[in-house]
This record gives structure tokens, sequence and C-alpha cells, in this order.
């Protein structure tokens, strides 16, 4: 049935289906937890611009017979979460015009960089190192290795020096043909952005336009004293704990501390419902689309930027997971359904199972119980009276609309034709009056996604969103037709009464 996927609509809570989900995901968390290899946790689920649960379970110091539990404002070292910040500095330059496309090429904003690129022949020309560029830098596509020949994620070295390495250093694969993991890229990006292109040291921009402005004010590259007593103790898988290393030039690659408080800001705004705003709409979009598909080998079925994409239910899970020493961290989004979800582990993920999949495997059929059963709140338009009347395509379909008791449109299919491929409960559907003469077509309840009649078919589900545009009002007021452009449909016309049909 359709339509596949529900329409995120406002929920009125308690729902008890997605409750009893919730529940589930806290048996599932709570169950990971291991006093010696994993303890402590804190979880956050948001759905657009609400918090649905938290869960928080363990000490934040698990040697420290004193220590208070954790809660979502426990922080955590957020490792390899820290790549969506040097993410988001392009797209707010890029959005900004200080850079001017996202596929520039990384030589555009430095002069002397070169790499060797053995891969990257056709034939026997050789294309130009310009094809690592900043997108495909934010998405593990560049071809950069890991990480800097002769230098480890401590390396405390500066951006010139970085550049005079590569000079020498070979691409690992052919920019844009297979996904690669590379800290050196996340790295260089983001230094070269500050340094290049805003003018200003890079965690000093992230924290003024992006943290202080999200109101992400427990999140930071460094631990203040006040911090420091907000910190799960990370540990080994034997329990040891594990120290804090400064990573140095490859801050912007796994750096950073945060709450699951914090992070569910980011995800309200990536998912365009937080009211603190960072980027546009468009801009939203672009970051949120999956950019290639990777290889059996690489750990996700496609990459983003900085995504690792992976399929769950037939919906693209966007996930960003990260591990450094004593810290495991995965944020993730379900952007069709505005849904979110962030897990932060002081201790070693478990090699056994993904508890982000499992949680969603939960959570997700219950979110679209929810809106499957929600009510649709349509909108009138100012006048119906304009669009009252009968229509039709070609003397083939006809439409009857009429006005319902809440003003807003019905619209109702017949004829011979429709009548023969149409059952009666499916010939009916209410438009939704979006802007001046625009609707948009609603089916209010599940439906055949394609009804079959012998060898002949229709497409509810094609129908199901589409738009009709009405034709400027006459003299007498009425509006005398529309067009439906997503179903290559043009004048359909107004007729002066409901047709009779001969047998």
């Amino acid at each position: 049935m359709c339509p596949r996927f529900p329409e995120p609509l406002p929920l009125e809570h308690p729902i008890p289906s997605l409750k009893e989900a919730l529940e589930k995901v806290d048996v599932l968390l709570r169950q990971t937890i291991n006093p010696i290899s994993l303890p402590a946790l804190s979880a956050i689920v948001i759905l657009n611009d609400t918090v649905l649960w938290t869960g928080n379970f363990g000490k934040r110091n698990a040697s420290d017979p004193h220590s208070g539990p954790t809660n979502e404002y426990t922080m955590y070292r957020i490792a390899s979460l820290s790549k969506l910040f040097p993410t988001l500095m392009l797209y707010k330059l890029w959005e900004d015009g200080k850079i001017g496309s996202l596929d520039d090429p990384l030589e555009k904003y430095v002069e002397n960089f070169t790499i060797k690129n053995p891969l990257g022949k056709i034939g026997e020309v050789q294309i130009r190192s310009s094809s690592v560029t900043l997108r495909r830098m934010a998405s593990q596509l560049s071809g950069l290795p890991r990480r800097l020949r002769a230098t480890n994620l401590l390396w405390k070295g500066k951006t010139q020096s970085a550049i005079n390495l590569l000079q020498d250093d070979v691409l690992v694969a052919d920019p844009g043909t297979k996904c690669h993991y590379s800290n050196l890229a996340f790295s260089l990006l983001a230094h070269v952005m500050a340094e290049r292109v805003a003018g200003v040291d890079y965690q000093r921009w992230i924290t003024e336009n992006i943290l202080d402005r999200l109101g992400m004010e427990d999140t930071s590259f460094d631990l203040t004293p006040g911090m420091q007593s907000q910190l799960a103790v990370g540990v080994y898988s034997n329990g040891k704990p594990a120290p804090l290393y400064d990573l140095g030039w490859y801050r912007p690659s796994g750096q950073m501390f945060s709450t699951a408080a914090d992070l569910a800001k980011l995800a309200m705004m990536l998912l365009g419902a937080y009211h603190r705003k960072l980027l546009e709409p468009d801009s939203l979009k672009i970051m949120l689309t999956p950019l290639f598909r990777c290889d059996k080998d690489y750990f996700a079925n496609r990459t983003g930027t900085p995504w690792e994409v992976n399929e769950l239910m037939g919906y693209e899970l966007l996930r960003k997971d990260g591990d450094l020493d004593g810290y495991s961290a995965t944020f993730s989004l379900v952007p069709r359904l505005k849904l979110g979800l962030v897990v932060l582990m002081a201790g070693s993920r478990s090699q056994k199972q993904d508890v982000v999949t499992k949680a969603y495997n939960h959570i997700v059929p219950a979110i679209e119980r929810a809106f499957r059963e929600a009510k649709k709140v349509l909108v009138a338009p100012p006048n119906p009276d304009h669009y009252i009347g009968f229509f039709t395509y070609s003397n083939i379909t006809f439409y009857e609309i009429k006005v319902g008791p809440d003003g807003v449109l019905i619209m109702q299919q017949f004829g011979p034709q429709i009548e023969e491929l149409i059952p009666e409960k499916y010939r009916t559907i209410k438009l939704n009056y979006l802007v001046e003469r625009v609707f948009k077509v609603v089916f209010e309840k599940e439906y055949p996604c394609v009804l079959r009649v012998g060898t002949a078919s229709v497409s509810l589900e094609a129908q199901d969103g589409q738009l009709f545009n009405f034709y400027v009002f006459n003299k007498q007021g009425l509006s005398p037709g529309f067009d439906a452009p997503g179903l290559n449909t043009y004048n359909v016309v107004r007729i002066a009464r409901r047709p009779s049909f001969s047998s």
C-alpha cells in the first residue's frame, strides 16, 4: 500500500506504540552497559524540533564510587563526529560567497598544492590534481591518504608543512572514483578554509559561527575545569582509563567534546527544524544528499558530506561514527522521517551488535505508524467558489470539484474510463491549498500504489502529492481550468455541467 513513505505530520502525544518502541530502545541500550568496557552511555532521539526520549546509563567515572550518574549534559569525546564541523564550515562559506563552488579545486585556495595521481590517467594523459575538490575532501572521495606520511594523529605541524609533505606523496585513488577514509582530507580542508579563506583560526571560526550560533554551550575542542567535572571518563576494553590525547594539526578530524543535548540541537538544525538557523534549506538538502556508491569493501554503501550512508527499511540512514581511545559515538539522521538518534559512549562500542541500527528497527516502524494514523490538517482556499464545478481532460477524464464542510476542496473523478479502472473509494481526493491558485493532491487514507485491470494500470502513487495550478479567474470569477505539470497533463478545462454518458 501507499504512500510508501508517510509524510511527517505534527503528532499528538502520548502515542502508545511509540512509547513502547522507545521503552525497547531503553532496554537495548541499558543492556549494552558493561561496568568494565562500557561504563557510561548517553543517547537522545529527536523528531523534527522535539526531543522524544533521552537515555542515560552508567556512571561518569566507573572507578570512582562517588561518581554521579550520566545525563544529557554529560560530556564525551565525540572523535570523528568532529568532521561534521569542517563540513558545516564549507557549506556556510559557500553560502556566504567566500567559496565560489563546493566543487572548487583545492589548488584554487592553495597555490602550490600538488600531489601525484598515477591512477588518474586517460591513456597517456595525466589528469591534473585539481580533481581534489573541496566537496570530495568532505565526503571521503578525494583520494588523499588517511594521514600525512611520516606523521601520526598527534602531529603538531603547520598547514604549509602539510602541503609541502604532500608534494611528493601519492593519491590512493583517482578523486571521485572510490570511497577512502581520510583524516588528512578533513584536517587539510578545515585549516585551508580557516587560514586561506576566512582568515581566522579554525577553532575560533567554529566556536563563533556554529557553536555560539546554535547555543551549543557544552561543545568544545578543549575542556575547561567546569567541563572536566561533566566528562564521562573514557576507558579501554580492559577498563583502564584512556588518556585524552591532543590531536594537534588533526584536531578538526577528531578532537572535539560534546553532549547529547548539544548534538540534539545540531540534529534539529540539519533537519531544518531548529529555531536558530545556520544554513538555508537548499544547502541543507544538498548536504543531506548522498554523493557516491562505494565499493563493497568500504564500511558504508554510499558516502556524503560527511556521511556514511546505508539503507534502513527503505530509508536513507545518514551516519557519522567516531571511535577514539576510550570513546565511541554515533550521530545519525533519517531525513525523510525528520528523525535523529545520537549515541555517546565512554568505552568501546559492541562488536557483536550495531545498537544504532537495532534502535532504529524499533523506532522507525512506530514513527511510520504514528504518521500514517495522524490527522492531516488541510488548508482551504480563501474563496472556494472560484474552483467549484466540472472539468475535463480531452473529454476522456472528468472531474467534479466541491467544497467540504471545512472549506477544503474535494475532487471526484468520474467517467466511463475512470469507473472501469478505479474503484469508487479511490476516485475522491482532496486539494490542499498552498499558494495563489496552486493546490496539492492529498489522499487521506492508504491506497494501492498501482491499480491493475486486465492489461491496463493506473498509478495512484504518481497522483499523490502532485500540484494543480489553476488558471486566472475569468470575468465571472471562475477558474477556466488547471494544469498538472508533474503528470504532464495540461489544459484540463471547465465545462458547463455534468456530462451524461451513453452506455
